[in-house]
């Protein structure tokens, strides 16, 4: 333990803290909002909204620390935007009780995808060209974000790229300090901070008991297990190859799965691999060592652990930044993540246009069979690579020799 902490300490940076920290905020300022809407629809108490925040937060925690430093890897948690926004169309018909039996037979169902290895094998039929057209299709949104900020912060959102400019120039290590110390001085100079009523008290969260139907197993929990595998850990196990770090899904798959059944009866919805925030922690604005951004991952995960005891009053501290602060940032964030996988995309000749295919695919955001556009866009890539490079395809006497 001893020479643990003394590893943590060397390796300990604040471009890495700010990058766990910001993938919280993004986490929080975007798939958090649908949560409201849910709790809404669902006609909850505020109390009981806690609890839900409580339950994914604090889930988060104990695989983020452990398998960030088991594998030295950033390893960022999260929970689907699409799986959420399923709640808001389900509830008050589908009762809370019903919503907490999908989450365990869900969090059953990935565990067990992750235990067996499945999902592992499944990642190896992915070439780099298609994973990375994929995620570079899942960010593409954010970085456009960024400037269609501009439509109502101009002064701030065009303020902020020019500081992310010259820092990237002369001080690339603490890039998102700078920009995030920028954003939130001038916010507060405009007045374009949100007035919010901030008490600190300890969120103390509330047992749910299951409650099973067919309905709930059909209508969230099947539909809930597609979305994360193929929306949120298929992402984020991909970013975490491109990275450069070979941790197997196995164990980070299972892990998710345990967590996820531990806050269930908390209301805490499904925990997956972050994707998008995973982006955040793995690139050079985390810290320039590679072997050193694992660190991100353990500070996403402690200011995780204050959002879940704070539940309500960190969510309220959240709420006192313009979105357009948040969009900014976020895209500014990515735009190395943006770039990489763009790259990589196009590196290969013979996996380019399938790897522009998913691009384009993952982009459009199209919703077919009610499974997303990042699904859609690994299979519809992968289906191109496979026509595209494969001759076998084809009976011999149809294929046209050169020469």
């Amino acid at each position: 333990m001893a020479s643990l902490l003394q590893t943590l300490k060397k390796d300990w940076s604040l471009s890495a803290s700010v990058a766990g920290f910001l993938a919280v905020l993004i986490a929080y300022a975007g798939p958090l909002v649908i949560f409201f809407q849910a709790a809404q629809a669902a006609q909850v108490s505020d109390a009981m909204m806690a609890s839900w925040i409580w339950g994914i937060s604090i889930g988060a925690v104990i695989p983020g620390i452990y398998l960030s430093i088991k594998y030295k890897t950033p390893v960022v948690a999260g929970w689907s935007a699409p799986g959420t926004a399923l709640l808001v169309t389900l509830f008050p018909q589908m009762s809370i009780n019903e919503a907490v039996a999908a989450y365990i037979v869900s969090a059953v169902v990935i565990f067990l995808v992750g235990i067996t290895g499945s999902f592992d094998r499944f990642l190896r039929l992915i070439p780099n060209g298609i994973a990375a057209g994929m995620m570079a299709g899942i960010l593409f949104q954010f970085g456009l974000d960024l400037f269609v900020a501009t439509d109502t912060m101009p002064v701030i959102v065009f303020s902020m790229l020019a500081c992310y400019l010259f820092a990237k120039r002369y001080t690339p290590r603490y890039t998102m300090i700078w920009v995030l110390a920028c954003g939130i001085v001038l916010s507060v100079w405009f007045g374009k901070m949100n007035p919010v009523d901030i008490n600190l008290t300890l969120t103390i969260p509330k047992l749910i008991l299951p409650e099973w139907t067919w309905r709930s197993v059909f209508n969230l929990a099947i539909p809930l297990i597609l979305v994360s595998l193929s929306g949120q850990f298929l992402p984020g196990m991909a970013i975490l190859r491109l990275s450069g770090y070979e941790v197997p899904a196995k164990p980070i798959v299972s892990a998710f799965g345990i967590a996820s059944l531990a806050v269930a009866c908390t209301g805490g919805i499904t925990l997956t691999l972050g994707a998008i925030t995973a982006a955040l922690c793995t690139g050079k604005d985390a810290h320039e060592n590679k072997e050193k951004r694992y660190i991100a991952g353990i500070a996403n995960s402690l200011f995780y652990l204050l959002g879940g005891l704070f539940a309500g009053s960190i969510v309220a501290v959240f709420s006192l930044l313009p979105t357009e602060l948040i969009a900014a940032l976020a895209g500014l964030a990515l735009i190395g993540a943006i770039s990489a996988n763009i790259s990589i995309a196009m590196k290969d000749d013979r996996q380019r246009d399938s790897a522009l295919i998913t691009f384009l695919a993952t982009a459009s955001g199209m919703q077919f069979l009610g499974l997303s556009s990042v699904f859609w866009g690994v299979i519809i890539g992968i289906s191109a690579h496979y026509i595209l490079t494969k001759k076998q395809l084809l009976p011999s006497f149809l294929l046209i020799k050169s020469g």
